[in-house]
């Protein structure tokens, strides 16, 4: 009899994390490589957030937190979903986490019994589907295209929910393949939803701040006010404010699911990490110019990246509208072989043989439940985007 869970053999380890790992070690052992795997700004925090946190620690306020997070937090959290998003929410509707990760899992650990069921569009975050089955919870992937830029059809979501459909899990901008919705596309799924009064939205919104060119953001309970009551909307300050380590996450939703996640969190963890607690008040109520700066870097390397790896043999990469992913297909080199004779077929293969031949770490699609494609993270800077990228055409055109 195996002494481990079988809730823990019902998941996979995590790819991206196992990619990131994979390339340190091989630059440990002296290679050259370029990771494009990680999901996180190579931008610092800022210095108004830094000092913050260090006038917290002065200030002696490093003593256990309630558990869903002090109150100017809390606070801070409830203006932000007003001034940004219209959204009306009183701090005790506002639960901070230890980053997104422990959002979601609080969620699905108050909310999922055995057999009830996830819709989760894909491609997804790997976490995802892993998170509903620890949980107990049976994920429902619904696959995607690429020729409508991986955007959940509202027909596809109609098909997918039954009765024992309990939450749809949406995420625009897109981790992993950039996608996000405009207001009419994601009128159309609330549309769906509104037909579904059994099934409840939680909205990840960690990539909001992230969007280029002119694309407005949008959340669903924003989008369909009749969706407020059966809505977690999700957010953080990993991505935009880049506090990665950090780890701190946060979620408003109806009272009820709240203290729900409340009473989960207080068994686990209890608050999260006072220091960042008062870093995230700042981070959230300072001053915000600094946004639009690094996300114009962001998309001057989106289009980089996107042009030259759309030069590169076999590969089709779309032009994604957020977040700081590209997610393109190499369905045209499945089946070549490498100059050593080893054949492409799979996207698992793809990435495997480029680490090895470039040294260039990226992350399969099949991890994230839709290929043959893989994962870019452009955060990092442009040269080592531009050399990996070259090195990736170099790769390509080997192939015969």
């Amino acid at each position: 009899m195996s002494f481990l869970s079988d809730a823990l053999g019902r998941v996979k380890p995590s790819a991206t994390i196992a990619v990131t790992q994979k390339a340190r070690d091989l630059k440990a052992q002296g290679r050259d490589v370029i990771s494009l795997g990680a999901g996180e700004p190579d931008f610092d925090t800022p210095e108004n957030v830094k000092q913050a946190a260090i006038a917290a620690i002065e200030r002696g306020e490093t003593k256990y937190t309630p558990v869903s997070g002090i109150p100017e937090l809390r606070q801070a959290i409830a203006a932000k979903f007003k001034r940004e998003n219209g959204l009306d929410y009183t701090p005790d509707q506002v639960i901070a986490c230890t980053g997104g990760k422990q959002v979601l899992f609080n969620a699905f650990l108050a909310t999922l019994n055995p057999g009830d069921e996830v819709v989760i569009p894909a491609p997804y975050w790997v976490s995802y589907p892993e998170m509903v089955a620890l949980c107990g919870g049976t994920p429902v992937t619904v696959d995607t295209k690429l020729e409508n830029d991986f955007k959940l059809a509202p027909e596809d979501l109609d098909r997918a929910i039954t009765p024992k459909t309990k939450w749809f899990l949406f995420n625009s901008p897109s981790n992993p393949s950039g996608a996000a919705y405009s207001r009419a596309e994601l009128k159309a799924l609330t549309d769906v939803l509104l037909r579904h009064p059994h099934v409840w939205v939680l909205t990840d919104d960690m990539y909001e701040h992230l969007c280029y060119g002119d694309f407005e953001f949008v959340t669903p309970a924003q989008v369909e006010p009749k969706l407020y009551d059966r809505t977690l909307t999700m957010n953080g300050v990993s991505k935009a404010y880049a506090m990665t380590g950090w780890r701190l996450g946060y979620a408003a939703g109806p009272l009820s699911l709240i203290k729900a996640m409340d009473k989960a969190q207080g068994q686990q963890t209890s608050g999260a990490c006072s220091i960042t607690q008062w870093a995230a008040v700042e981070a959230l109520n300072g001053p915000q110019d600094f946004l639009a700066e690094r996300r114009k870097i962001f998309e001057d390397r989106r289009n980089l990246v996107v042009s030259m790896l759309n030069q590169a043999p076999g590969i089709s990469c779309p032009t994604p509208e957020g977040a700081f992913y590209v997610y393109p297909s190499c369905a045209g080199l499945i089946g070549k072989k490498t100059q050593a004779g080893k054949v492409i077929e799979t996207d698992e293969d793809f990435v495997t043989e480029l680490l090895e031949a470039e040294g260039v770490a990226v992350v399969h699609g099949s991890a994230f439940g839709l290929g043959p494609n893989f994962r870019i993270s452009y955060a990092t800077s442009t040269e080592a985007l531009e050399e990996a990228c070259t090195r990736i055409q170099r790769f390509c055109n080997t192939l015969r």
